[in-house]
């Protein structure tokens, strides 16, 4: 084999490379290319994602105003209870004023 006939090996060998790999690249883009009705679905699933989050944030917000207003529901029930409870521990203190009084009155 001399060099000529080298030369048009190797650049055969080479072009015949070139046009697998030509070939290959053809045949994955082939079989990899998103259709237009692929494309429509995931403008879809994408907007129903979008949809989704927004229907996730409303949720998040209206759930943060309602333990809001139940916290706050709750502080005004303590405050009442202990008010209640002091009103009755009172009333109990003049009861008991009142008993010691009408004894010491019918005793004395």
């Amino acid at each position: 084999m001399n060099r000529t006939e080298f030369i048009v090996a190797t650049a055969i060998i080479l072009f015949v490379a070139f046009c697998l790999g030509w070939f290959a690249s053809w045949l994955i883009n082939r079989f990899t290319r998103v259709s237009k009705a692929e494309v429509g679905e995931l403008d879809r699933m994408a907007q129903a994602l979008h949809e989704a989050e927004e229907t996730r944030d409303q949720a998040i917000t209206y759930l943060q105003q309602r333990e809001a207003e139940i916290t706050n529901q709750l502080s005004q029930t303590e405050a009442e209870l202990r008010a209640a409870m002091d009103g009755l521990r009172d009333a109990r203190q003049e009861a008991e004023e009142m008993r010691t009084y009408i004894e010491r009155q019918n005793g004395g």
